[in-house]
Protein backbone atom coordinates (compact mmCIF):
# COMPACT_ATOMS: atom_id res chain seq x y z
CA UNK A 1 0.00 0.00 0.00
CA UNK A 2 1.62 3.44 -0.76
CA UNK A 3 2.01 5.60 2.11
CA UNK A 4 -0.22 8.17 2.86
CA UNK A 5 0.50 11.56 4.26
CA UNK A 6 -1.59 14.97 5.70
CA UNK A 7 -0.26 18.04 5.13
CA UNK A 8 1.58 19.85 8.04
CA UNK A 9 0.01 23.21 7.40
CA UNK A 10 -2.96 24.56 9.26
CA UNK A 11 -6.22 24.44 7.21
CA UNK A 12 -9.80 23.43 7.92
CA UNK A 13 -10.95 20.26 8.79
CA UNK A 14 -13.01 18.01 6.28
CA UNK A 15 -16.90 17.12 7.34
CA UNK A 16 -18.32 14.02 6.32
CA UNK A 17 -21.67 12.76 7.38
CA UNK A 18 -20.99 9.59 9.51
CA UNK A 19 -21.87 6.84 6.97
CA UNK A 20 -19.81 8.49 4.28
CA UNK A 21 -16.61 9.33 6.45
CA UNK A 22 -13.71 7.91 4.44
CA UNK A 23 -10.67 6.43 5.51
CA UNK A 24 -7.41 8.84 6.55
CA UNK A 25 -4.57 8.97 8.17
CA UNK A 26 -6.14 10.20 11.34
CA UNK A 27 -10.02 10.61 11.28
CA UNK A 28 -12.05 11.78 14.30
CA UNK A 29 -15.50 10.72 14.90
CA UNK A 30 -17.10 13.62 17.32
CA UNK A 31 -21.30 14.14 18.30
CA UNK A 32 -23.63 13.47 20.92
CA UNK A 33 -24.94 11.28 18.99
CA UNK A 34 -24.05 7.67 20.83
CA UNK A 35 -25.77 5.38 18.05
CA UNK A 36 -23.99 7.64 14.89
CA UNK A 37 -20.47 7.70 16.60
CA UNK A 38 -20.70 3.73 16.90
CA UNK A 39 -21.81 3.39 13.09
CA UNK A 40 -19.38 5.78 12.16
CA UNK A 41 -16.58 3.82 13.72
CA UNK A 42 -17.78 0.67 12.21
CA UNK A 43 -17.78 2.06 8.71
CA UNK A 44 -14.22 3.11 9.25
CA UNK A 45 -13.36 -0.59 10.81
CA UNK A 46 -14.73 -2.24 7.71
CA UNK A 47 -13.20 -0.28 5.28
CA UNK A 48 -9.66 -0.96 7.28
CA UNK A 49 -10.30 -4.64 6.90
CA UNK A 50 -11.68 -4.21 3.50
CA UNK A 51 -8.09 -2.98 2.36
CA UNK A 52 -6.11 -4.60 4.88
CA UNK A 53 -7.40 -8.12 5.48
CA UNK A 54 -4.91 -8.60 8.18
CA UNK A 55 -5.83 -5.84 9.83
CA UNK A 56 -4.92 -5.40 13.58
CA UNK A 57 -6.97 -3.29 15.66
CA UNK A 58 -6.25 -1.49 18.62
CA UNK A 59 -7.88 -0.17 21.16
CA UNK A 60 -6.81 2.85 23.64
CA UNK A 61 -9.05 4.18 26.48
CA UNK A 62 -8.78 8.15 26.57
CA UNK A 63 -9.42 8.21 30.40
CA UNK A 64 -6.98 6.00 31.37
CA UNK A 65 -4.36 6.91 28.81
CA UNK A 66 -0.48 7.72 29.80
CA UNK A 67 2.04 9.49 27.88
CA UNK A 68 3.97 7.52 25.33
CA UNK A 69 1.35 4.96 24.81
CA UNK A 70 0.57 6.22 21.04
CA UNK A 71 3.85 5.72 20.28
CA UNK A 72 4.14 2.52 21.37
CA UNK A 73 0.55 1.70 19.37
CA UNK A 74 1.61 3.20 16.25
CA UNK A 75 5.43 1.99 16.51
CA UNK A 76 6.36 0.05 12.98
CA UNK A 77 5.15 -3.43 13.60
CA UNK A 78 7.87 -6.47 13.47
CA UNK A 79 5.28 -8.06 10.72
CA UNK A 80 4.67 -5.10 8.85
CA UNK A 81 0.77 -5.56 9.75
CA UNK A 82 -1.30 -2.56 9.47
CA UNK A 83 -3.12 -1.50 12.31
CA UNK A 84 -6.36 0.47 13.03
CA UNK A 85 -5.66 2.80 16.61
CA UNK A 86 -9.27 3.98 18.11
CA UNK A 87 -8.80 6.00 20.61
CA UNK A 88 -12.29 5.57 22.94
CA UNK A 89 -14.34 8.19 25.17
CA UNK A 90 -11.79 11.34 24.13
CA UNK A 91 -14.57 13.48 25.78
CA UNK A 92 -12.82 11.86 28.99
CA UNK A 93 -9.37 12.12 28.29
CA UNK A 94 -5.79 13.07 29.33
CA UNK A 95 -4.04 16.06 28.96
CA UNK A 96 -1.13 13.13 27.98
CA UNK A 97 -3.24 12.30 25.16
CA UNK A 98 -3.88 15.57 23.99
CA UNK A 99 -0.35 15.85 23.40
CA UNK A 100 0.59 12.72 21.96
CA UNK A 101 -2.49 12.85 19.52
CA UNK A 102 -1.61 16.21 18.30
CA UNK A 103 1.98 15.40 17.94
CA UNK A 104 1.65 12.56 15.80
CA UNK A 105 -0.91 14.58 13.60
CA UNK A 106 1.82 16.27 11.98
CA UNK A 107 4.15 13.29 10.74
CA UNK A 108 1.05 9.96 11.11
CA UNK A 109 3.19 6.45 10.23
CA UNK A 110 2.28 5.32 6.64
CA UNK A 111 0.81 2.27 8.13
CA UNK A 112 -1.63 2.97 10.94
CA UNK A 113 -5.15 4.45 10.59
CA UNK A 114 -5.72 6.70 14.06
CA UNK A 115 -9.52 6.99 14.70
CA UNK A 116 -10.36 8.89 17.68
CA UNK A 117 -14.01 9.30 19.27
CA UNK A 118 -15.16 12.11 21.41
CA UNK A 119 -19.13 11.78 22.23
CA UNK A 120 -19.87 15.16 23.26
CA UNK A 121 -19.55 17.68 25.38
CA UNK A 122 -16.54 20.82 26.41
CA UNK A 123 -13.87 18.39 27.36
CA UNK A 124 -11.25 17.55 25.50
CA UNK A 125 -11.90 20.80 23.46
CA UNK A 126 -8.10 21.69 22.46
CA UNK A 127 -7.74 18.15 21.08
CA UNK A 128 -11.10 18.99 18.47
CA UNK A 129 -9.52 22.22 17.82
CA UNK A 130 -6.55 20.97 16.72
CA UNK A 131 -7.12 18.34 14.97
CA UNK A 132 -9.86 20.90 12.95
CA UNK A 133 -6.48 23.18 12.70
CA UNK A 134 -4.67 20.42 11.03
CA UNK A 135 -7.25 19.61 8.47
CA UNK A 136 -7.96 15.99 10.02
CA UNK A 137 -11.48 14.69 8.35
CA UNK A 138 -14.28 15.21 10.79
CA UNK A 139 -17.12 12.43 10.74
CA UNK A 140 -20.26 14.04 12.33
CA UNK A 141 -22.36 12.79 14.72
CA UNK A 142 -24.76 14.96 16.22
CA UNK A 143 -28.59 13.82 17.25
CA UNK A 144 -30.82 13.79 14.23
CA UNK A 145 -34.74 15.00 14.14
CA UNK A 146 -36.01 15.19 11.10
CA UNK A 147 -37.72 12.26 9.67
CA UNK A 148 -36.03 12.63 6.84
CA UNK A 149 -32.30 11.79 8.51
CA UNK A 150 -34.04 9.02 10.46
CA UNK A 151 -35.79 7.77 7.51
CA UNK A 152 -31.89 7.88 5.49
CA UNK A 153 -30.71 6.02 9.37
CA UNK A 154 -33.00 3.49 8.69
CA UNK A 155 -32.41 2.65 5.08
CA UNK A 156 -28.23 3.03 5.80
CA UNK A 157 -28.81 -0.10 8.97
CA UNK A 158 -30.59 -2.28 6.27
CA UNK A 159 -27.89 -1.71 3.58
CA UNK A 160 -25.08 -2.15 6.47
CA UNK A 161 -27.06 -5.32 6.65
CA UNK A 162 -27.20 -6.10 3.36
CA UNK A 163 -30.48 -6.09 3.17
CA UNK A 164 -33.56 -4.89 1.16
CA UNK A 165 -36.66 -2.79 2.42
CA UNK A 166 -39.38 -1.16 1.24
CA UNK A 167 -39.89 2.66 1.34
CA UNK A 168 -43.42 1.90 3.16
CA UNK A 169 -41.54 0.07 6.07
CA UNK A 170 -38.76 2.43 6.29
CA UNK A 171 -41.67 4.64 7.11
CA UNK A 172 -43.76 3.36 8.93
CA UNK A 173 -40.41 2.11 11.60
CA UNK A 174 -39.45 6.02 11.83
CA UNK A 175 -43.56 6.24 12.76
CA UNK A 176 -43.04 3.62 15.04
CA UNK A 177 -40.12 4.67 17.21
CA UNK A 178 -38.31 7.84 15.40
CA UNK A 179 -38.41 8.97 19.21
CA UNK A 180 -35.43 6.80 19.94
CA UNK A 181 -32.31 6.29 17.50
CA UNK A 182 -30.66 3.36 19.60
CA UNK A 183 -34.75 1.57 19.79
CA UNK A 184 -34.73 2.54 15.90
CA UNK A 185 -31.28 0.58 15.17
CA UNK A 186 -32.46 -2.12 17.69
CA UNK A 187 -35.50 -2.78 15.82
CA UNK A 188 -33.80 -2.97 12.04
CA UNK A 189 -31.42 -5.36 13.65
CA UNK A 190 -34.23 -7.57 15.03
CA UNK A 191 -35.98 -7.67 12.10
CA UNK A 192 -33.07 -8.59 9.46
CA UNK A 193 -32.16 -11.55 12.42
CA UNK A 194 -36.10 -12.87 12.33
CA UNK A 195 -37.27 -12.19 8.69
CA UNK A 196 -35.65 -13.22 5.71
CA UNK A 197 -35.82 -11.65 1.76
CA UNK A 198 -37.51 -7.79 1.80
CA UNK A 199 -38.68 -5.83 4.80
CA UNK A 200 -42.16 -4.81 4.04
CA UNK A 201 -44.55 -2.03 5.66
CA UNK A 202 -46.58 -5.68 6.85
CA UNK A 203 -43.41 -7.03 8.57
CA UNK A 204 -43.32 -3.75 10.52
CA UNK A 205 -46.73 -3.10 11.26
CA UNK A 206 -46.15 -7.38 12.92
CA UNK A 207 -43.62 -6.50 15.17
CA UNK A 208 -44.63 -2.27 16.04
CA UNK A 209 -47.63 -1.52 15.17
CA UNK A 210 -48.96 -1.49 18.52
CA UNK A 211 -46.22 1.64 19.43
CA UNK A 212 -47.96 4.58 20.64
CA UNK A 213 -46.04 6.26 18.03
CA UNK A 214 -47.61 4.49 14.75
CA UNK A 215 -51.12 4.42 16.86
CA UNK A 216 -51.14 7.95 16.34
CA UNK A 217 -50.51 8.34 13.14
CA UNK A 218 -52.91 5.87 11.82
CA UNK A 219 -55.29 8.07 13.38
CA UNK A 220 -53.91 10.84 12.29
CA UNK A 221 -53.45 9.35 8.47
CA UNK A 222 -57.29 8.63 8.71
CA UNK A 223 -58.50 12.02 10.19
CA UNK A 224 -56.99 13.84 7.11
CA UNK A 225 -58.15 11.65 5.00
CA UNK A 226 -61.78 12.94 5.93
CA UNK A 227 -62.19 9.20 7.00
CA UNK A 228 -64.48 9.42 9.90
CA UNK A 229 -65.48 6.16 11.21
CA UNK A 230 -61.96 4.22 10.63
CA UNK A 231 -60.66 7.78 12.44
CA UNK A 232 -62.81 7.58 15.29
CA UNK A 233 -62.84 3.71 15.65
CA UNK A 234 -58.74 3.58 15.90
CA UNK A 235 -58.51 6.23 18.10
CA UNK A 236 -60.92 4.75 20.16
CA UNK A 237 -59.33 1.10 20.14
CA UNK A 238 -55.92 3.41 21.35
CA UNK A 239 -57.59 4.35 23.99
CA UNK A 240 -58.96 1.08 25.28
CA UNK A 241 -55.70 0.39 25.22
CA UNK A 242 -53.73 2.54 27.44
CA UNK A 243 -52.60 5.31 24.58
CA UNK A 244 -52.75 8.65 26.39
CA UNK A 245 -54.36 11.29 24.46
CA UNK A 246 -51.34 13.50 24.93
CA UNK A 247 -49.54 11.77 21.90
CA UNK A 248 -52.14 11.82 19.90
CA UNK A 249 -52.71 15.05 19.71
CA UNK A 250 -49.08 16.03 19.20
CA UNK A 251 -48.94 13.21 16.30
CA UNK A 252 -52.38 15.00 14.56
CA UNK A 253 -49.87 18.38 15.13
CA UNK A 254 -47.15 17.01 13.17
CA UNK A 255 -49.09 15.60 10.08
CA UNK A 256 -51.19 19.62 10.04
CA UNK A 257 -47.91 21.10 10.00
CA UNK A 258 -46.30 18.58 7.19
CA UNK A 259 -49.83 19.23 5.30
CA UNK A 260 -49.15 22.84 5.22
CA UNK A 261 -45.48 23.15 5.22
CA UNK A 262 -45.93 21.67 1.60
CA UNK A 263 -49.13 23.58 0.77
CA UNK A 264 -46.68 26.75 1.85
CA UNK A 265 -44.45 25.80 -0.82
CA UNK A 266 -46.74 25.11 -3.67
CA UNK A 267 -47.27 28.00 -4.85
CA UNK A 268 -43.49 29.42 -4.74
CA UNK A 269 -42.28 26.79 -7.06
CA UNK A 270 -42.01 24.10 -4.70
CA UNK A 271 -39.40 23.36 -2.48
CA UNK A 272 -36.98 20.20 -1.81
CA UNK A 273 -37.95 17.78 0.72
CA UNK A 274 -34.64 18.20 2.52
CA UNK A 275 -35.71 21.89 2.41
CA UNK A 276 -39.16 21.42 4.41
CA UNK A 277 -37.21 18.90 6.99
CA UNK A 278 -39.08 15.93 5.70
CA UNK A 279 -38.84 12.79 3.76
CA UNK A 280 -39.43 12.32 0.04
CA UNK A 281 -42.28 9.96 1.22
CA UNK A 282 -43.52 12.58 3.53
CA UNK A 283 -43.66 15.33 0.77
CA UNK A 284 -45.06 12.68 -1.88
CA UNK A 285 -47.85 11.78 0.65
CA UNK A 286 -48.78 15.33 1.88
CA UNK A 287 -49.32 16.37 -1.65
CA UNK A 288 -51.92 13.18 -2.26
CA UNK A 289 -53.39 14.53 1.19
CA UNK A 290 -53.55 17.88 -0.43
CA UNK A 291 -55.81 17.15 -2.72
CA UNK A 292 -58.72 16.45 -0.40
CA UNK A 293 -57.90 19.93 1.60
CA UNK A 294 -58.62 24.01 0.91
CA UNK A 295 -56.71 26.71 2.84
CA UNK A 296 -59.35 27.37 4.95
CA UNK A 297 -59.77 23.67 5.85
CA UNK A 298 -56.33 23.50 6.80
CA UNK A 299 -56.73 26.64 8.96
CA UNK A 300 -59.79 25.14 10.91
CA UNK A 301 -58.23 21.80 11.41
CA UNK A 302 -54.94 23.56 12.86
CA UNK A 303 -57.01 25.61 15.18
CA UNK A 304 -59.34 22.08 16.11
CA UNK A 305 -55.98 20.65 17.41
CA UNK A 306 -54.78 23.78 18.90
CA UNK A 307 -57.69 23.49 20.86
CA UNK A 308 -57.45 20.28 21.81
CA UNK A 309 -53.51 20.12 22.67
CA UNK A 310 -55.08 23.15 25.28
CA UNK A 311 -57.33 20.77 26.82
CA UNK A 312 -55.17 17.59 27.39
CA UNK A 313 -52.70 19.43 28.97
CA UNK A 314 -54.70 20.83 31.41
CA UNK A 315 -57.53 23.17 30.50
CA UNK A 316 -60.01 21.08 30.08
CA UNK A 317 -62.06 18.33 32.03
CA UNK A 318 -62.48 15.37 30.04
CA UNK A 319 -59.00 14.70 27.41
CA UNK A 320 -60.46 11.92 25.35
CA UNK A 321 -63.66 13.39 24.92
CA UNK A 322 -60.87 16.88 23.46
CA UNK A 323 -59.14 14.66 21.30
CA UNK A 324 -62.08 12.70 19.94
CA UNK A 325 -63.26 15.98 18.81
CA UNK A 326 -60.56 17.10 17.37
CA UNK A 327 -60.19 14.60 14.90
CA UNK A 328 -64.21 14.58 14.12
CA UNK A 329 -63.57 18.44 13.53
CA UNK A 330 -60.56 17.20 11.54
CA UNK A 331 -62.62 15.04 9.32
CA UNK A 332 -65.25 17.53 8.79
CA UNK A 333 -62.69 19.86 7.31
CA UNK A 334 -62.01 18.07 4.91
CA UNK A 335 -63.26 18.32 1.08
CA UNK A 336 -65.18 14.96 1.54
Amino acid sequence: MAARTTSRSSRPASGASWDEVALAPVVLVHGAEHVLVERAVQRLRALAREAQPELEVVDVEASTYQSGMLAVETSPSLFAEHRLVLVRGAEALTDALITDVLAYVTAPAADVWLVVEHRGGQRGKKLLDGLRAAGVPVAACEPIKKDADKASFVSAEFRRGGRRVEAGAVRALVEALGTDLRELASACDQLMADTTGTVTEATVGTYYGGRVEATGFRVADAAVAGERAQAVALLRHAIATGVDPVPIVAVLALKLRQLAKVAAMRGRGGASASELGLAPWQVDRARKDLQRWTPEGLAAAIIAVADADAEVKGQGRDPVFAVERAVLRICAATRG
